[in-house]
């Protein structure tokens, strides 16, 4: 009887799948095995510096065994060259891609380096992205897109990368991802893009068309992340849709702000702004402005004017309204909080108006908001009313 269990046994434990672990060279390697990965399995990528790949990965984990697909050495395995395509493309769920080196990629149209396309539960970290460089305007290195939810970058470096969109959840009429965790990445020594307009050098992007899907939400969550002298645009972190949270980020010596472009409802929690040359600007409806720490800059808290008002009308520029702007510490500033920045500013002939049916005068004034119970030391004016 004994032998006959222990023989049981032995079978039993056999059936039993257990992580496996594989050493590729090429993307042909993991072609040959992609059909074969398992919940657990572990896909590492030799040390070595290589030419793009396209990789399409689809694999499916769980939360107990996810998949993770790696370098063999962190920060020893790196790409770069010419990228047309994504380079790593992940579409399936609870998938990890991890500890790869991205350098000296000529990125052109729609050669992001990295996209996570319909994916649910899966995560980027620990990868480097620096002195990349973008052929086509608007190009981000990362973009989260389709219908994905529960997706995670986070431990990532931004170095040195020129004419790029760092980081884009891309939200279309047809597809948002949901519920996007962007946490403790470093973004740092970003120039000032080449591009006539000066557009797209965002660090993080969340929506792309503030005037006809600002009201689309997003419920992405930017916290914990170091900002250090991003120099690319106006606009470091550029919100253009609802219901996203920034919380407990760090901005040093940036030539941009943390910016509502477009969106309403989303809360601004906790950061730290030293230096640079302005800290948040606000358009739009029921954001919560709170907490938040801003020295050494021209103006801390700008509530802009608008071309309309509210969730309802189409303008180019919303005016801030029903805002709450409470508790936060302003230093060393010019102004502490403009309300009324770009009043009157004529927009005629700067964008379409065939396609965004806006008025082009920005002269609806920021209305309902409640501005109590602010920090204000070494400031030239507190607050000023435009």
């Amino acid at each position: 009887m004994k032998k006959l269990i222990l023989a049981t046994l032995f079978l039993l434990s056999t059936m039993i799948a257990f992580p496996k672990s594989y050493l590729i060279h090429n993307e042909k390697e993991f072609n040959d095995i992609r059909s074969q990965i398992k919940p657990g399995d572990r896909v590492m990528i030799a040390n070595g510096t290589y030419a793009p790949w396209t990789l399409i990965i689809n694999t499916t984990g769980t939360a107990a065994q996810p998949i993770i697909i790696q370098a063999e050495t962190t920060g020893k395995v790196i790409f770069t060259g010419d990228v047309e395509q994504p380079l790593f493309k992940l579409s399936g769920t609870y998938t990890v891609l991890q500890g790869i080196t991205f350098t000296g990629c000529n990125m052109q149209k729609g050669g992001v380096l990295v996209e996570l396309s319909g994916t649910k539960y899966c995560r980027l970290t620990e990868c480097g992205f620096s002195r990349n460089v973008a052929k086509s305007q608007f190009t981000p290195a990362v973009v989260v897109s389709g219908e994905g939810e529960y997706n995670r970058i986070d431990h990532c470096t931004f170095a040195g990368n020129i004419d790029n969109q760092e980081l884009q959840v891309k939200v279309t009429k047809a597809q948002t991802p949901l519920y996007t965790l962007v946490d403790n990445n470093l973004f740092k020594d970003k120039q000032k893009v080449s591009w006539k307009n000066g557009n797209g050098g965002e660090c993080v992007q969340i929506g792309q068309d503030p005037i006809l899907l600002g009201t689309v939400t997003a419920k992405t969550t930017v916290r914990e992340n170091r900002f250090s002298r991003c120099d690319g645009e106006a606009e470091v972190i550029s919100n253009k849709s609802s219901n996203n949270a920034y919380i407990k980020n760090y901005f040093e010596d940036c030539n941009g702000e943390l910016v509502m472009r477009g969106g309403h409802d989303c809360i601004i929690d906790s950061n730290t702004i030293k230096g640079g040359n302005s800290g948040i600007r606000v358009n739009g409806t029921g954001h919560q402005i709170t907490h938040n720490n801003i020295s050494g800059v021209k103006t801390g808290i700008r509530l802009m004017y608008g071309m309309a008002s509210g969730k309802m009308e189409t303008g180019f520029y919303i005016a801030a309204s029903n805002c709450l702007i409470k508790y936060n510490r302003i230093e060393k500033a010019g102004t502490g909080i403009l309300i009324g920045d770009s009043k009157n500013a004529d927009w005629t002939g700067k964008f379409d108006t065939t396609r965004y049916p806006s008025r082009v005068m920005q002269d609806v004034a920021p209305l309902n908001n409640l501005v109590d119970d602010n920090v204000f030391i070494d400031i030239k004016a507190n607050v000023v009313s435009l």
